[in-house]
């Protein structure tokens, strides 16, 4: 192999380009050779596959590895916007990046003018393992950081769920699939505590050392299983739509190898249709291939009833426009009318898993001097 500092680390790189395009989105489910899978679809050879990946994660290029899972399926979760007095907004957010393991992405958010919900700055989102109120934890976060207000912003329906920086680098405006957006409804689903077992320990963060042709047998190890019946749990859990994507996730905050970054934006479209017109509208939205996210949430009042929100990165914000004025387009060309529409652009920003075990959450409640059955869901 080649020597750790002669491994190229650029996001230039034809073979890491290669590697990436596979590794970052299009590993669904969960496989039991990831690392094979993406040395066959990118054909790329394993070993070269694994040092690539070790050191693109020692570089921070990578800022992470691991094995995602569908949470809206898991745990109850929303997207949140606080409203905080401006002289502790960057205190909360310290707050709840550092110190709440439930809220996961955290953003400061601005607009171009004063909007409706412009107010409303700092932005997370919440999972609360199952039994749990999220109500609740929304309260206790808000006495906390000194919020005035929040609003909970459930997912009732997900259209598109993918990172791909790689791929969408470059893409032009208006680029959509020739079919609709799939939608998936989210409901929770129960799991076994075998199952929890398995689950924890499958998502758990890889180490550049853990990156190995056979990376799930330390893992079932780790859960206390046979790496066979490791092997039937994941692969059960992912037929009842507990398992995202195997997935390399790119650094697209700061600057990575050669001062180069994934992004420089990252921009939060709304939209408000016609009730009832949700699921149709976001399948339309959806085809859109600049898209990293794309749900049905309701905003309330406080944002015009906007219902469908999206997510989509870029290093050129005219760019980014460009692309909201082509979804905006379409949506006009299919004959679905938009009552309001708005773009949040993101700022500041860290990003963590969201812990969803329940395990974990009568820990933090210890930890925080709560009693954990004040914390229940009635």
């Amino acid at each position: 192999m080649t020597t750790a500092s002669a491994i190229p680390v650029s996001l230039d790189d034809p073979v890491n380009v290669a590697i990436l395009a596979v590794s970052e989105d299009k590993l669904e489910g969960f496989q039991r050779d990831p690392l094979g899978e993406i040395s066959q679809r990118s054909g790329i050879d394993l070993d070269v596959v694994i040092e690539r990946i070790r050191a693109l994660l020692r570089a921070g290029t990578v800022r992470r590895v691991r094995q995602t899972l569908l949470s809206t399926n898991l745990a109850q979760g929303a997207l949140v916007a606080w409203q905080v007095p401006s002289d502790r907004l960057q205190a909360a957010f310290d707050f709840m990046f550092q110190r709440d393991p439930f809220s996961g992405h955290v953003v400061i958010r601005t607009t171009d003018a004063v909007t409706p919900g412009s107010n409303y700055k700092l932005w997370t989102t919440l999972k609360v393992p199952q039994g749990y109120s999220m109500e609740k934890h929304a309260d206790y976060l808000a006495a906390q950081v000194g919020a005035e207000s929040y609003r909970l912003m459930p997912a009732k329906a997900i259209f598109v769920l993918g990172v791909g920086h790689t791929r969408r680098r470059g893409m032009e405006p208006g680029s959509k699939s020739d079919s609709l957006a799939e939608v998936t409804y989210t409901e929770v689903i129960e799991l076994s505590e075998l199952e929890w077992r398995a689950l924890i320990a499958m998502k758990r963060e890889f180490s550049p050392e853990e990156i190995v042709p056979d990376i799930w047998q330390s893992r079932a190890q780790e859960a206390g299983l046979s790496l066979s019946t490791f092997y039937e749990v994941a692969e059960s859990l992912s037929q009842r739509k507990a398992i995202g994507r195997f997935s390399t996730f790119l650094e697209h905050v700061k600057p990575v190898a050669d001062g180069q970054r994934v992004t420089r934006y990252n921009a939060l479209f709304h939209w408000a249709v016609p009730p009832g017109r949700e699921v149709e509208a976001g399948r339309e939205v959806g085809r859109h291939h600049i898209l990293t996210h794309c749900y049905w949430r309701e905003a309330g009042e406080g944002f015009p009833n906007v219902n469908l929100m999206a997510v989509a990165h870029g290093t050129d914000k005219a760019r980014l426009l460009e692309h909201k004025a082509a979804i905006d387009a379409h949506l006009e060309a299919v004959g679905i009318p938009v009552s309001y529409t708005n773009l949040f652009w993101g700022g500041r920003s860290e990003i963590k898993p969201s812990e969803i075990s329940p395990f974990v959450y009568r820990e933090w409640c210890e930890r925080a001097e709560l009693d954990p059955e004040s914390m229940r869901a009635t």
